[in-house]
């Protein structure tokens, strides 16, 4: 979100889902969309199947690599320098909208010029194949493709913002729309995907800790971001916290840390469906109701705002998140809300890109159809494209790219790089997916590895190996994955047994606060005696 704001005003994904359907040449950077997003997915292979082009930027060979005209196998931690140098290219080609820019547009010649710096840190050819490892041919050839279209669009997610620097990246994408003008028209745009349901509902709402309802700004100091909480936690800062249905003691990065800083607490309270890794340290478990078992809206990663209704009762005490507040808000003496609908009529009235939707409308119409915000007025249909004659700050603005270096590069210690991920079969910390019928499918951890790798190590496929990084230490058996690139490594994060972010740092992103998940220096060390 801090990228996209930056430079259009808003950090929503611009178009409808479905317009990736119509993309002549559509851009995949840092996202294994297939596994992670396999509806959005199902649109991308829709396009590629009527003839567009798919450029994947990935240094891991996933479905949607094997399925791309063009796979930019590039180094975790490259994305800056390997899209500043396709955006110099198609500069310096003539392929940029030049009427987009000098009428829609701001900043473009400092952004052109920071492309031009001299090396180090210049955005030329040989430089991006030497910083991301990509042939210079292919870099240029994705210039000229995403260069030329008038239906362009990009999909990025967490392979592109976890990282020590990850508003760069997307400012470096959100450069590549402006100055192609593939904005506000079907078949083109920006299409950043979220990491879990109603995760853009949650930001509409007033959850980040910088902004209120509708991202007006917070008044004065704002709040701490989860990794932050962590570090106050720990240091005595914060004393008590209520978590709903998140997991952190497994999924926030240095988790030995972020567990030392839970049990730090004067006080922990977690509602959630399981116990979960993090409940077994709680002081007070609510036992939280599912979205089967509950009324409310959930905002999909398209700004598609959906209603639910609640088709079986809770179980044994388990009550509806809104139930517990109310119940803990009567008990400190204030008025409680009241019913799901009143909530969302005052988050409405507060927020006016929701001005326009209630429960009673999103009622009367096809429920999955919803309505996307903006949605000013209760007569007004929704829109489905965002920046269309212009921008939600006025005028879309380019930012000068600089190369900086990943927080947890390697060295001779630690000579490999390892990145996470996710899996199809699993879905997080596994609260849900574990106790699921496909749970044997990838039920293990498991580390993909290169024949290059396993050829020196002695290893074989399955055998049981020791990843040790600057924070801790854990053992998994290695998949060996063809084409994965020699030096980097690849876990998912869903496993307690083999806990991935015990091993990743706490580096965060300066403007959004985002931990560096995507690039960590490890060591391998073989077991002896391993099968």
């Amino acid at each position: 979100m801090a990228g996209l704001a930056a430079a259009f005003g808003s950090g929503a994904m611009t178009n409808s889902i479905m317009d990736l359907a119509l993309s002549d040449v559509i851009l995949a950077a840092g996202t294994n969309t297939t596994e992670a997003h396999p509806v959005v997915a199902h649109r991308i292979q829709e396009a590629v199947n009527r003839g567009a082009r798919l450029i994947v930027i990935d240094p891991r060979p996933t479905a949607l690599a094997r399925r791309a005209h063009l796979w930019l196998q590039a180094r975790p931690g490259s994305n800056v320098a390997l899209l500043g140098a396709i955006a110099r290219v198609i500069i310096e080609e003539g392929l940029a909208d030049l009427n987009f820019i000098a009428e829609r547009t701001e900043n473009f010649e400092d952004f052109r010029e920071s492309l031009l710096r001299p090396l180090p840190g210049g955005f030329s050819l040989a430089e991006a194949e030497r910083l991301s490892g990509v042939p210079a041919g292919l870099i240029r050839e994705a210039a000229q493709l995403y260069g030329q279209t008038r239906r362009g669009s990009i999909v990025y997610a967490m392979g592109v913002t976890q990282h020590s620097r990850g508003t760069d990246g997307v400012l470096a994408l959100a450069n590549l729309a402006l100055l192609t003008g593939n904005l506000g028209r079907p078949g083109c745009g920006v299409f950043p995907l979220r990491g879990q349901n109603n995760v853009q509902g949650a930001c509409d709402s007033g959850t980040l800790p910088d902004f209120l309802p509708g991202y007006r700004p917070a008044p004065g100091h704002p709040g701490l971001t989860l990794v932050e909480m962590n570090q106050a936690a720990r240091e005595g800062r914060l004393k008590g916290m209520w978590i709903m249905g998140e997991n952190p003691a497994l999924s926030d990065p240095d988790s030995a840390e972020a567990r030392r800083g839970l049990e730090n607490l004067e006080f922990l309270v977690v509602s959630d469906l399981f116990l979960t890794e993090t409940a077994v340290l709680a002081d007070v478990v609510l036992p939280a109701a599912s979205f089967a078992e509950k009324d409310g809206t959930f905002t999909n990663t398209e700004r598609r705002v959906q209603l639910i209704r609640q088709v079986v009762l809770p179980p044994g005490q388990a009550r509806t998140d809104l139930e517990a507040v109310a119940g803990v808000m009567l008990r400190l003496g204030m008025s409680p809300p009241g019913g799901p609908a009143e909530v969302f009529g005052e988050l409405a009235a507060e927020a006016p890109i929701l001005a326009g939707i209630s429960h009673r409308r999103l009622g009367s119409i096809d429920g999955a159809a919803g309505l996307q915000w903006p949605c000013p007025a209760p007569d007004h249909p929704g829109t489905p494209i965002l920046h269309r004659e212009e921008f939600t700050r006025g005028k879309g603005r380019f930012h000068p790219l600089t190369i900086w270096p990943s927080a947890g590069q390697p060295d001779n210690d630690f000579p490999l790089t390892l990145t996470t991920g996710r899996n199809l079969y699993q879905y997080h910390t596994r609260s849900l997916s574990r106790r699921s019928e496909l749970s044997g499918t990838m039920g293990e951890p498991y580390l993909e590895i290169s024949p290059e790798l396993a050829a020196a190590h002695r290893l074989s496929q399955g055998q049981a190996v020791r990843l040790v990084s600057r924070r801790g230490s854990i053992v998994t058996p290695v998949r060996i994955i063809e084409r994965m690139p020699p030096n980097v490594v690849f876990m998912p994060f869903h496993y307690a047994e083999a806990a991935a972010n015990l091993l990743t740092g706490e580096a965060l992103d300066p403007a959004s606060k985002m931990p560096e998940l995507k690039v960590t220096a490890v060591r391998l060390e073989c077991i002896i005696g391993s099968d």
